[in-house]
């Protein structure tokens, strides 16, 4: 019994997962105001710069929850679960400075109804994940895996929606755009962005899993 008290336990993993979430949003806020503001060099550059901090924040957030992963003994959920879940909410961080980066070094001139309908779905699922996030503490309880099983099922017709835009994007640039550097330009970043609801979808799954076993 003593040697049970001694040993580390829990750790702040769900107030890990919820400082990781709020980053991820921020992150997508600030891509979509860089996005909205984009013929404005200066706030196009200021937005940029947002994201790219909060890119980096979630990034210590991430080597914190592993770190305290490797230090603790008795976790609140399976190991591999926390393993998994706070480095695929680092990848749709990722993916979202990914994105603003792109648009810089392929010098994208203007934005389009597309990149503004992918973006706008994106920060939904970010929102999204946020929520379903903040639910896996109390998980155990019925209502609460219910809610964060019905957010996670959000996530995934956001998604489905992204793909359904990326698609039609993608036909639309091939038949209506005469230059072959814009098509590569469009169609990288057609692709990240719709990368980002694809990654979101990856955390929903994980989630879905821990609300499973532990509901």
């Amino acid at each position: 019994m003593l040697f049970g008290k001694l040993l580390p336990r829990e750790g702040n993993f769900f107030e890990m997962f919820n400082q990781h979430a709020s980053y991820i949003v921020e992150a997508a806020n600030a891509f979509s105001n860089m996005v909205a503001n984009y013929s404005d060099v200066e706030k196009r550059e200021a937005f940029n710069r947002e994201v790219d901090n909060a890119e980096r924040s979630a990034d210590r957030i991430t080597h914190e929850v592993n770190r305290t992963l490797h230090k603790t003994f008795i976790t609140p959920i399976d190991r591999e679960q926390i393993h998994k879940l706070i480095n695929t909410m680092d990848d749709v961080a990722d993916l979202i400075q990914d994105s603003a980066e792109t648009m810089a070094l392929y010098d994208v001139r203007k934005m389009n109804e597309d990149i503004l309908r992918l973006t706008e779905l994106s920060v939904k699922c970010c929102m999204r994940l946020k929520h379903a996030v903040s639910l896996l503490a109390n998980v155990s309880q019925a209502a609460t895996a219910e809610a964060a099983l019905k957010t996670c099922e959000e996530i995934d017709k956001l998604e489905s929606d992204a793909d359904h835009v990326m698609r039609s994007a993608m036909s639309r640039l091939f038949r209506e755009e005469p230059d072959v550097r814009e098509v590569i330009k469009l169609k990288a970043v057609y692709e990240l962005l719709e990368t980002i609801t694809d990654k979101c979808e990856d955390v929903a799954n994980l989630i879905e899993g821990v609300v499973l076993e532990n509901s």
